[in-house]
């Protein structure tokens, strides 16, 4: 008997490589939403009529409302980390990382066109702004970093940065 079951596309979505930025060039656009979310967070103190003892939550609630939500997950060996972080609904256009030796910053922007009837609220509710930092636990090359954008989902390889004494006790050795 023949299957009635219809065929699956086993293309993969396109990989795209990301070049890395300048972190320096790109804290400057990262600062611009730091101010955002500090305005927030100061309009929220404010509703509440001045009262102290609430600036996390005045902080927190402020980037809750500005910034999506990007989940990450870290392996790391001997010799490399790998990360993943979920930015769904941006493209590879709309988005900026950098690699420093102890620290990755993701900046996304996303570009919204509503298509569809005047007052329809977009399918998607999440924010359009990304604003991550990943902290790492010892020393990265960022002169090594692979950076993929593929469905969604940014993938780091980041080989760690060897270390310059174990340089100087591999010199001695020969």
């Amino acid at each position: 008997m023949n299957s009635t079951r219809g065929s699956r596309s086993t293309t993969n979505p396109p990989v795209t490589l990301l070049k890395p930025y300048d972190p320096e060039l790109l804290q400057w656009e990262m600062q611009q939403i730091q101010l955002a979310i500090t305005r927030r967070a100061y309009e929220l103190f404010e509703t509440r009529t001045r009262e102290h003892g609430h600036d996390w939550e005045d902080w927190f609630q402020a980037e809750s409302e500005l910034l999506r939500p990007v989940s990450i997950a870290m392996s790391e060996t001997a010799d490399r980390f790998s990360l993943r972080a979920n930015v769904l609904g941006f493209s590879e256009a709309e988005l900026k990382v950098s690699v420093e030796p102890k620290r990755i910053a993701i900046l996304g922007r996303r570009n919204i066109t509503l298509a569809g009837a005047e007052g329809t609220p977009p399918a998607d509710m999440y924010p359009d702004l990304i604003l991550r930092f990943i902290d790492l636990a010892s020393d990265v090359d960022p002169a090594g970093a692979v950076i993929e954008f593929q469905s969604g989902v940014l993938k780091f390889e980041l080989p760690k940065a060897v270390k310059q004494e174990s340089k100087a006790a591999a010199a001695s050795k020969v």
